[in-house]
């Protein structure tokens, strides 16, 4: 079974793409944004990636995730599952294809400080950004059954990589 889409080389335009939808997200969150930051794969030059912008909104709090919610509605986005509690995701296609994942956590959520670390220790450590890219490749290679097993096989190369820059 697929992906959600084709791993593939880094792409320079990925920066520029995350850019526009930041632009496009602000205003949904008002004065309850504390930040947005573009994470996962597409965030480091060099990262094979999925072509799905990652994008991490932290917020002072969310008393009106509902609220947002339709407004992201209107701008292409729909509720995916939460990754743990606090961690709320949406996603975004384009013509069937998908394009963007949000994720909006309170600024304090221990996801943001998991995200912000792991993203900044591939951006300058080439050898762990190599070997990641070596095991996105083999598991999307040896997929079986769709995105649920490819993240499932990512997560404990993920856990030690955050364990280790923890300890730093």
């Amino acid at each position: 079974m697929p992906l959600t889409s084709k791993l593939t080389n880094y792409n320079a335009q990925w920066p520029v793409q995350f850019e526009a939808e930041a632009k496009r997200l602000r205003p949904i969150f008002g004065n309850r944004l504390v930040a947005i930051h573009h994470v996962g794969s597409t965030a480091v030059e060099g990262l094979a990636a999925k072509p799905e912008i990652d994008v991490l909104v932290t917020v002072a709090d969310r008393e009106v995730l509902d609220d947002w919610k339709d407004r992201l509605e209107l701008l292409g986005y729909r509720r995916g599952g939460d990754i743990v509690e606090g961690h709320h995701f949406f996603k975004r296609d384009v013509g069937g294809v998908r394009t963007h994942k949000l994720h909006v956590c309170e600024k304090e959520h221990p996801q943001v400080r998991r995200m912000l670390k792991i993203r900044d220790h591939l951006r300058t450590n080439a050898k762990d950004c190599a070997t990641y890219a070596a095991l996105k490749f083999r598991l999307e290679a040896e997929n079986r059954t769709g995105i649920a097993e490819y993240l499932v096989g990512k997560s404990p190369f993920l856990d030690d990589l955050y364990d280790r820059c923890d300890a730093d």
